[in-house]
């Protein structure tokens, strides 16, 4: 039975070859785990000894999570991206635009997910779990660690990636049938 966050988190996985539907599916694991309640901390993917690792534990958790839902966006956007436009793209005008919208679409999604990440992992990140680490989710702590010294910066890297793609619609939109 899938009831609890670390249950829906399980179904979540990357497959090798990166369909649109298995990344859609991806994002639906992910925002139902992020909706569902934690399980009992004897369940934890992680040993948490005292009230406070797992205070820890729950705010690594969702920064996790919506990492995890930044990357599974830019991998949908980048499904439909159409890094550039050539003038012999003029007579799919319309489905390059279309497909543009949905990456748009994807990228600004994400820029929502970074937000949260970035209030979790504050909160992971305040004086008193300075010197609490939970080996077990180490590659956690890793991340909350970079966000926190800006090593790991999906604004800059989102709002790059739509700044491009508004470009990218500019051009089509100036298309007309003279130019092809």
């Amino acid at each position: 039975m899938v009831k609890y966050k670390e249950d829906y988190y399980r179904l979540f996985h990357v497959h090798y070859q990166q369909y649109p539907d298995d990344v859609m599916e991806n994002i639906y694991w992910l925002e139902q785990s992020v909706k569902a309640d934690f399980c009992n901390p004897l369940y934890a993917p992680c040993t948490i000894e005292n009230e406070k690792d797992w205070e820890k534990y729950r705010y690594l958790f969702m920064m996790h999570i919506n990492l995890k839902l930044i990357e599974q966006h830019l991998r949908l956007g980048r499904t439909y991206d159409k890094k550039t436009a050539h003038f012999y793209d003029a007579p799919w005008k319309d489905l390059y635009l279309e497909n543009l919208n949905k990456t748009l679409a994807c990228y600004k999604a994400g820029l929502y997910y970074w937000q949260e990440a970035q209030l979790w992992a504050e909160k992971a990140n305040v004086t008193e779990f300075q010197f609490r680490i939970l080996t077990d989710v180490q590659y956690w702590e890793d991340e909350r660690e970079r966000i926190a010294t800006k090593d790991l910066d999906y604004k800059k890297i989102l709002n790059r990636e739509i700044s491009r793609v508004e470009d990218v619609i500019a051009k089509f939109q100036k298309m007309d049938k003279d130019t092809y």
